[in-house]
């Protein structure tokens, strides 16, 4: 008996998520516009086939996020959510909220990003909504729909798997549709075409080459994530930079991954690397990934840089974390965050025209895992 109702408890629930989740896309995609109402309950009962109370229970909830609205006798409406008002009724001023939206945020360099937000925009009174989407295309959605919920004046968001069709284009289209300024870091979707602040990968990916070819290496590996544009650019780099200096391409210079399979990627790593004609250096797609490289190199007894020579991107925090100094590509970071909330800030206030969009030109840091090839 007790399974039966936890059964009947989780089949409720996953009805009611259906139930929100559908009404929340009617408004999002503007099928349903502000002031417009919403279907009866007995209407949805029938078109979603749950429960009145299922249907009650997610409709509360939509009027408690701020979806939607009642009115008595006359039923439920769609909220418009750049309306503020007090208790009476009345337009009331309220603080600008900007969204920001980023793959990760607890770790490796966006902490550094959000700071450069978080200290500009606090200076000019603004709060911030932040989430995050595990470069994850099912939770960008719900972290859109979320913040299309919130009120924000503006979005900050690094793309999610930028080197693929997205199809949560139709939220960006709504956020123009309803005059939200949004801004895309790091990278972005080309079939937006939007404004952006990003590095130029690609120049990194040749200059990290060029340097290890300088140092007389001529088997060079890459390992490159490419369902982030970051990733395929800096692929770009590498293989450019073994073209213009002529140097002889090997079949397997380049391990390609993708965010759900990074440990396959080492683990064909070190497979090449047991072979007698292995790769003299290696190009991580960054720091992170170096630094899994080198522990990678101490377990099979390799030296860095005497037996192979290693460079990573970002120039992180972590390029100071191992025994080995982590030569690196750098990002702005900081800087970045700073730009991306006066772009924003900008943008919403209208005071100024925003500046067009930015592509920082990389630089490499060289520390103690290059060095020139052993003989």
């Amino acid at each position: 008996m007790e399974r039966q109702e936890s059964g009947d408890s989780v089949a409720q629930q996953t009805k009611y998520n259906m139930v929100k989740e559908q009404i929340t896309e009617w408004i999002t995609t503007g099928q349903v516009k502000p002031g417009e109402k919403i279907h009866s309950e007995n209407e949805l009962v029938k078109l979603f086939g749950v429960s009145r109370h299922t249907i009650r229970q997610a409709i509360g909830d939509l009027v408690h996020e701020g979806w939607l609205y009642r009115e008595q006798g006359a039923g439920t409406f769609c909220s418009d959510r750049n309306a503020s008002l007090n208790t009476a009724g009345q337009a009331v001023k309220r603080t600008k909220n900007i969204g920001v939206i980023t793959t990760y945020i607890s770790d490796y360099i966006f902490p550094s990003i959000i700071k450069g937000i978080e200290s500009y925009l606090s200076t000019k009174g603004y709060s911030l909504t932040f989430s995050c989407t595990d470069n994850d295309i099912e939770k960008e959605k719900q972290c859109l729909q979320t913040m299309l919920g919130s009120n924000i004046d503006g979005l900050i968001v690094e793309p999610t798997k930028s080197s693929n069709f997205n199809p949560n284009i139709s939220y960006y289209l709504e956020l123009e549709q309803n005059k939200i300024p949004y801004l895309m870091i790091n990278q972005f979707y080309s079939q937006l075409a939007p404004p952006y602040i990003i590095v130029n990968d690609e120049k990194g990916g040749y200059i990290a080459t060029e340097h290890l070819i300088k140092l007389g290496h001529k088997r060079i590996i890459g390992l490159f994530k490419t369902d982030d544009l970051q990733g395929v650019n800096r692929m770009k780099g590498f293989i450019q930079a073994y073209k213009d200096y002529s140097v002889p391409f090997f079949q397997e210079m380049i391990i390609n991954y993708t965010t759900e399979d990074q440990d396959k990627s080492l683990e064909n790593l070190q497979e090449i690397l047991k072979k007698e004609d292995r790769p003299t250096a290696i190009v991580c797609y960054n720091d992170q990934l170096a630094i899994k490289a080198i522990s990678i190199l101490r377990t099979m007894g390799l030296s860095v840089p005497n037996d192979i020579s290693i460079l990573g991107f970002d120039d992180s925090f972590l390029t100071e974390a191992s025994e080995v100094k982590l030569t690196s590509i750098t990002h702005p970071k900081m800087k970045m965050g700073e730009e991306a909330a006066k772009w924003i800030v900008a943008a919403v206030e209208k005071k100024s025209k925003p500046a067009p969009s930015i592509v920082y030109e990389p630089e490499i840091i060289i520390r103690d895992s290059t060095a020139a090839v052993p003989s």
